[in-house]
């Protein structure tokens, strides 16, 4: 046999777990972990606790000063970057230069200068960047793309996309790092890097031109004083008076979350159950996008984060016809008692797909649903990422640098549109028909 290709994980919150088991269980015989990168030696601590639980021996763990020695000292191939968001760049890039390849959890990065910064590392480096989109794999998002490729709408012309976060999912961004646009880039880069992914791919084009309009409207201390409502405590963990409270999260209630946060607050000052009525949130929690592609076709996107239910519509319109997907998502990861249930989230509970010819019988079109997280896309993304041979990739699901680029740089020009009032130009910020 081969030699197992070597990963190493820097950020090892929950976004972790999900590698975690794909390199030490389901592709044990062709993957080793060989190093564990955080600024908490807690968390890497419970997830080495996990590893012995199953009869494995645990990582190296590594300081996130001492980055360039786990390198150097445990030789991986493949870095993994599951970090806070605004951190990417820095671990991205300095492992490309250290020789190694990198798989980044979306979204590739939050700001335009830190785009350029990976940018110019995996220019002068040479080595791979690949992105974790893993909705592309999704079965009935594959449908999707499926039916637009073989030519259901025509020229497309026109997306129509909501989506729609409902008040666990929606709220949980609110009360994490998240909810500070300097950690995350908002929503419109921290989770809408997903959606604007599916249309970039969805379509086979990239955006020229981008407005926006978002506001904190639901979240927030002053939102809250405006409906009449008072909520006095930080966070939730601890406090007798947020018991009743419907948005509030325990963190000593399950396992996972005492070891991966509470526990580790003495070393990262982080709090994860954080008050979505408190203070400060600088994320938008209601956006709304106008895109122009590189194609001529119009986007209109809309993203919600408190709606009482949860999931998207979008419709493609083009030269021959129409097709158009509702899917309502069921979130269980704050239900879940571990990091890679926790990370493994959004089982799709109803799927239908509609196809509408131009001058033919609109019909039912089946939406094939799997089991895993993210609408079963989960398990086929990491078996392209981790499995000896990759599968054939007719609908070109793995994402590249340039993708990762172009579903952020909507929500960078999206933040800029917001904090200017003015259209944006995709090409005067990065040019995205360069190698």
């Amino acid at each position: 046999m081969s030699r197992r290709k070597r990963y190493a994980i820097v950020g090892t919150g929950s976004r972790a777990g999900m590698f975690v088991d794909a390199i030490t269980q389901t592709y044990a015989e062709y993957a080793e972990l060989v190093g564990f990168c955080d600024i908490s030696r807690t968390r890497m601590n419970w997830h080495n606790a996990q590893l012995q639980e199953r009869g494995l021996a645990p990582a190296p763990a590594f300081h996130a000063d001492d980055f360039e020695r786990m390198i150097k000292e445990t030789e991986p191939d493949t870095v993994i970057v599951t970090t806070v968001d605004a951190w990417h760049h820095h671990y991205i890039a300095r492992a490309l230069d250290a020789g190694c390849d990198v798989i980044s959890e979306k979204p590739l990065t939050t700001t335009l200068d830190r785009l350029n910064a990976i940018d110019a590392a995996r220019r002068r480096s040479g080595k791979s960047l690949r992105v974790t989109f893993n909705y592309r794999y999704a079965p009935a998002y594959a449908r999707f793309r499926q039916l637009i490729a073989e030519g259901a709408v025509g020229k497309a012309l026109a997306v129509d996309f909501s989506w729609l976060l409902d008040t666990s999912h929606g709220a949980d961004y609110f009360r994490r790092w998240h909810r500070q646009k300097a950690n995350s880039g908002g929503l419109l880069v921290h989770k809408a890097t997903h959606h604007f992914d599916l249309v970039n791919w969805w379509i086979d084009s990239y955006p020229a031109q981008v407005f926006a309009l978002g506001d904190l409207m639901f979240y927030g201390r002053d939102n809250a004083a405006a409906r009449g409502e008072r909520y006095d405590y930080e966070r939730y963990t601890g406090v007798d008076a947020a018991r009743d409270d419907p948005f509030a999260l325990f963190l000593d209630d399950k396992a996972a979350y005492r070891g991966l946060y509470l526990e580790a607050e003495a070393e990262t000052g982080y709090q994860r159950d954080q008050n979505v009525f408190g203070e400060p949130i600088t994320a938008e929690d209601t956006m709304t996008v106008t895109a122009r592609y590189a194609n001529g076709a119009l986007l209109s996107y809309c993203l919600v984060a408190y709606a009482p239910w949860e999931g998207l519509r979008v419709a493609v319109t083009g030269t021959r016809g129409r097709v158009e997907m509702d899917i309502t998502e069921s979130v269980t990861h704050l239900k879940s008692d571990s990091a890679s249930a926790a990370a493994s989230k959004g089982a799709f509970k109803a799927t239908r797909i509609r196809a509408f010819p131009m001058f033919g019988e609109p019909c039912e079109v089946d939406a094939p649903r799997v089991e895993g997280g993210h609408g079963g896309a989960d398990p086929l993304m990491l078996a392209q990422l981790f499995a000896p041979e990759a599968a054939p990739d007719p609908l070109r699901q793995a994402a590249s640098f340039r993708d990762g680029a172009a579903s952020i740089l909507v929500g960078i020009a999206a933040n800029l549109s917001i904090e200017t009032g003015e259209l944006v130009d995709v090409a005067a910020l990065f040019d995205l028909t360069a190698d």
